[in-house]
């Protein structure tokens, strides 16, 4: 009997923990903004913000190799880039001894298809 007792005092004890955490995170969800969904205003804003993403050339290197590429952002809400997509033009060696030439040819061609990209989906 002694045994039960105790069994029902530690699972209504924990039963008050769970309950405690469980209103305490109803109520920071609530002060954040619930669901998460932006406001329809800034929803608004964001739409049309990612309707004038534009294509833009780009590079970077990755594990000692240059990539060539061309990315489609727009400005987030907080003023940042945000990458939609991207699209690797041409990949070559970081240590490659013609690397300037064909990092200059690989720019070129990333430029001319972003110009090409930016008139197809243009407004």
């Amino acid at each position: 009997m002694i045994g039960l007792v105790e069994f029902v005092l530690v699972a209504l004890l924990l039963g008050l923990f769970v309950l405690a955490g469980w209103a305490i995170w109803t109520a920071l969800r609530g002060a954040s903004g619930g669901s998460g969904a932006l406001p329809a205003r800034e929803r608004a804003e964001l739409a049309a913000a990612i309707a004038q993403a534009r294509w833009a050339p780009a590079h970077d290197e990755v594990d000692g190799s240059t990539r060539v590429l061309v990315r489609r952002a727009y400005s987030g809400l907080d003023g940042r880039p945000v990458v939609l997509e991207e699209r690797v033009l041409e990949t070559f060696p970081a240590q490659d001894p013609a690397w300037e030439a064909r990092f200059t040819e690989a720019m070129s061609k990333a430029r001319f298809r972003c110009s090409y990209l930016n008139t197809e989906e243009g407004p």
